[in-house]
């Protein structure tokens, strides 16, 4: 059975390049909760991003870039006995933490995340949105951007993030599916749609598709990304 965690520390680790548009709002949602550190790992921001962040009162850390790398970084400094990874672009909803605490303390559970909600109207979001939710569920495989939790102590077990240029999310929560279960908490962090904005719903969704397959056969880690960014 896991233990009580309802009053453990939970360690919110935001890896940041370049999000100086985005990162305040994430760090203020993170506010009302109790028993909570905000650590920001920079991986080399050439704007404001680490001023505004200092000007929070946040702890600021660097590393060298790369999100696997950063969020590594973030764990390695985390005093709290819950870590959860957050992008820069999203932000929390209220009673996160609250949930987070009551969601690890039940048998079996070691790890999570929540629902996707996408910032924009269209209502094709909404379907990405549909799909993000039934993925999650049924294959208990959330992404990256839906801000996975888990213990430090099962972090630690399974040798934290795979220091890969993608994929790194996909990667730690295969990990985990040997350890345990994984659970979607149904309250949604909201998340920006730049990604899909700037190459299209329909691109973007096919494009994450053939990535994963891509990956699943073998193909390298630094040859996905490199059509990725392509």
């Amino acid at each position: 059975m896991n233990q009580n965690l309802t009053k453990a520390t939970i360690s919110i680790i935001i890896p940041t390049l370049n999000e100086a548009k985005n990162v305040k709002e994430a760090i203020a949602s993170t506010q009302p909760s109790a028993n909570i550190e905000i650590i920001v790992v920079d991986g080399g921001s050439s704007d404001d991003t680490v001023q505004i962040c200092q000007s929070l009162g946040v702890k600021v850390i660097s590393s060298s870039s790369g999100r696997a790398v950063q969020m590594n970084a973030g764990a390695a400094v985390a005093s709290g006995e819950i870590l959860l990874f957050l992008h820069a672009d999203t932000r929390l909803s209220v009673g996160f933490d609250v949930q987070i605490r009551q969601a690890l303390s039940q048998p079996k559970i070691v790890a999570g995340a929540f629902d996707l909600q996408i910032d924009a109207s269209p209502f094709v979001f909404r379907l990405v949105e549909w799909g993000v939710k039934w993925r999650s569920r049924l294959f208990q495989m959330p992404y990256g951007d839906q801000a996975i939790f888990l213990t430090k102590k099962v972090f630690q077990e399974i040798g934290g993030f795979p220091e890969l240029p993608i994929m790194e999310d996909f990667e730690l929560i295969r990990q985990l599916h040997s350890t345990g279960r994984i659970v979607i908490l149904s309250t949604p962090v909201i998340t920006s749609a730049r990604r899909w904005l700037q190459k299209g719903v329909f691109k973007t969704t096919l494009l994450n598709q053939i990535i994963i397959i891509a990956y699943l056969f073998g193909v390298s880690p630094q040859q996905i990304r490199s059509w990725y960014r392509r």
